[in-house]
Order: C-alpha cells, then sequence, then structure tokens
C-alpha cells in the first residue's frame, strides 16, 4: 500500500524524524489558510499523487506570498499531472500540500528496503539527492553507499556514521545525521513498511538534517496490526480493477499487453506470462486467483479482465490442485455469459475434476478453444488474437 507524502512526513514525525511544517488543503483556501498559520515568507505548493517527478510536471511550486500559494493551488488542484511514473494517462491532483520554505544547503539522498539477496533491511545513501536512485545506479553506481542491517540488533550508531561520513558530512552534521538515521530504521520497523525513500534529504545552512521529502510503501501482510496506517489509503489513487480484485482477495496488476490471464498459483500465473512472451504475445495482466477461489471470485476475476478495453483475447490456464476444475469452468462460464465475451478464450486444465470440467465447458455452447498444455495454450491464444486483429 502507498501513501502520500505528507502522510509520510506525519507517520515519520511520531518517531522525531525532522521534516518541515506543513499542512494539507484541498482548496485555494485552505492552502492560504494554512500558509497564514505557517508563516513566511517561502513556502513550497506540492501536488499530492503517487508519483515521482511532480516537480517537472509543474506539481511543486516555490511562492513567496499568500497570493501565489493561492494561485499555485487553483493551478494544481484538479489538474492532470504527467510524471514520468504515472504513464501518459497522468493523474488528477485532488490536494495539494503546503509546507515551509527551507534554507538548503545540500540535497543527499536516503532510503530502505529489503534487498532480497541478503533478506535484510538495506540502508541505501548517495550524495546525489534530487535523482531518481535507478538513474544514479545506472551511471554513477559508485556513488550509492549500503548497509545491511543485522536484524537482531537493528541498526547501529556505528553504522550510521559510516554513512553520514560517506555523505561527507562534517562536526555536527554527522551527529544529526545518525539520529536521523536510528529515527527512521525505527519508523520503518515499527510500520512494516516495504519501502522508504527520503529524496531529498537534506542539510540546512545551520547544520540540520531534514527529510524534504518521504515516500513510504507498506507490506498489505502487516496491514491488520496497523490500522491507523490502512486508513490513509487514498482510493483514487488506485487502479479500479485492483481495488476490485483486492475487495475479492484475488491477486491482480495491470500490465500493458492485450492478452488476458487467468491463473491459479503466483508461480504458474508468472510462467504462463513468460511463455505468452515466448509465442510473440504480450500479457494484459497478472491474475492469481489462488488455491481455494469459489465460483463467484472466479466470476469477479473473469470480469475484471474483461473491464480492461485493451484486452484481445484471454487465457485461463488452471492445474487443479485445492482448486476444483469444475468451479473454474463454472465460474468462467458464468462470467462470459454475463458480458457477452467477444474475445477469443483458451482454456486450459489439469488436475482435480478436470473431465468434469472439461464437459462443462464443451456443453456450454460457448466459443471456447480448449489446449492440451500451457504451451499448446499459449500458442493457441497468440494465434487467435493475431487472427482477430
Amino acid at each position: 500500500m502507498n501513501i502520500h507524502e505528507y502522510q509520510a512526513k506525519q507517520l515519520l514525525a511520531r518517531y522525531d524524524v525532522a521534516v518541515p511544517r506543513g499542512g494539507v488543503a484541498y482548496t485555494p483556501t485552505e492552502v492560504e489558510s494554512v500558509a497564514q498559520e505557517l508563516g513566511g515568507p517561502v513556502w513550497v505548493v506540492k501536488a499530492q499523487i503517487h508519483a515521482g517527478g511532480r516537480g517537472k510536471g509543474g506539481g511543486v511550486k516555490v511562492v513567496r506570498s499568500l497570493d501565489e500559494t493561492r494561485d499555485a493551488a487553483k493551478a494544481m488542484i484538479g489538474m492532470t499531472l504527467v510524471t514520468h511514473q504515472t504513464g501518459p494517462q497522468g493523474k488528477t491532483v485532488r490536494r495539494v500540500y503546503i509546507e515551509e520554505g527551507c534554507d538548503i544547503a545540500r540535497e543527499l539522498y536516503l532510503g530502505m528496503l529489503i534487498d532480497r539477496a541478503s533478506s535484510r533491511v538495506t540502508v541505501m545513501a548517495s550524495t546525489e539527492g534530487g535523482m531518481e536512485i535507478e538513474e544514479v545506479a545506472a551511471k554513477t553506481p559508485e556513488k550509492i553507499l549500503k548497509v545491511a542491517v543485522d536484524p537482531t540488533v537493528g541498526l547501529q550508531p556505528f553504522q550510521a556514521r559510516q554513512l553520514a561520513f560517506g555523505l561527507k558530512l562534517e562536526g555536527k552534521q554527522v551527529s544529526a545525521a545518525v539520529k536521523f538515521m536510528l529515527a527512521i530504521y525505527d519508523a520503518y520497523i515499527g510500520l512494516d513498511a516495504s519501502l522508504l525513500e527520503i529524496n531529498p534529504l537534506i542539510v540546512t545552512g545551520d547544520g540540520a538534517v531534514v527529510a524534504l521529502d518521504a515516500k513510504m510503501n507498506f507490506d498489505d501482510n502487516a496491514l491488520f496490526r496497523h490500522k491507523d496506517v490502512e486508513e490513509l489509503r487514498d482510493e483514487d489513487e488506485e487502479d479500479p480493477a485492483e481495488l476490485a480484485a483486492a475487495r475479492h482477495d484475488l491477486n491482480y496488476i495491470k500490465l500493458n499487453g492485450n492478452i488476458g490471464c487467468m491463473v491459479n498459483g503466483a508461480g504458474l500465473a508468472m510462467a504462463t506470462m513468460d511463455i505468452i512472451k515466448l509465442h510473440g504475445g504480450e500479457p494484459a495482466n497478472f491474475l492469481d486467483v489462488g488455491g481455494g477461489a469459489s465460483r463467484e471470485q472466479v466470476t469477479t476475476a473473469f470480469k475484471i479482465i474483461m473491464s480492461d478495453a485493451n484486452v484481445q483475447g484471454i487465457l485461463v490456464n488452471i492445474f487443479g490442485g485445492i482448486m476444483r476444475c469444475d468451479v473454474i469452468a463454472e465460474g468462467v462460464i458464468a462470467a462470459a455469459k454475463e458480458v457477452s465475451l467477444g474475445v477469443p478464450l483458451v482454456v486450459r486444465l489439469a488436475g482435480t475434476n478436470v473431465d468434469l470440467g472439461k464437459k462443462i465447458l464443451a456443453e456450454s455452447g460457448l466459443d471456447i478453444v480448449a489446449a492440451d498444455d500451457i504451451g499448446d495454450a499459449a500458442e493457441k491464444v497468440v494465434r487467435a488474437v493475431k487472427e482477430a486483429a
């Protein structure tokens, strides 16, 4: 789960992480009121969307009067902000964050995530603040410092000092940075975050270390422990199909292809997408219905796939263990009839009740192409889509 910058800063402040004072607003009038409360002479108005690169798209403005704060808010609220992370469709700005201006002496980068290779929380830091960390990794990887944290003892002060020295901090900046990093780590662990990124992390003219921006993602599986965090979810920022899938306990991620996939099991779903590409096609989604989906869940999954206007063919690939092939067949038929299926449908079934499942599909009266195995299924759906184009 993702949250907005202002929400991340509110959470970090609970852990004594240094952040600028600010407030969220939904109208230009509210922005002006927040600015008056903060006091001038400089403020920054930031569009709040779940995407980076806001500044390049006109979503971050430095202003020096109350009139300018109101004008900046008028321009941002309701605009479609397009960045390299939103895609060409952009995202609608529904709220802005206004915060006090800072005396920026240096811009740095600090991030925390799980390194799958070491299975440990890894702290990354760089002198290249303000840049995309992927760009830094590609062009100047030597400028990225990394420290792996032992989970039994947590981030240690000496490790934080090591990073601070690597960032070329001096004097009281070092102690400020150590305090900041230890607090950030406590927040990361305490909130079950999956990513915490401060970019830029700034050093002010008087040597303070402050989070000028903040991005936080959370492990969905741990949200039951953090109801306050779960309440921060902004469904306007999420894909409607992915939201619908989550409500029915389905794992769905929209992709850019034209062949919809419905599979049981994450590993099989990944293999199905790979073999579609191997045969020259492009998967439109990842969709795992799980090991014990009901007919209703299968029907919902099918409808979600069909809600994507880019889908020109569907591949259902089920290996029935706990999941019964007849349940899948009934769900597919119910959904296909309900949405008036108008694209090629290829179904491969194997496992529990496979003969019954195939019989149900064969007697459905629907134009369904049966496949013998995963390779045969991928070849048939790619060919069908190309022939229908």
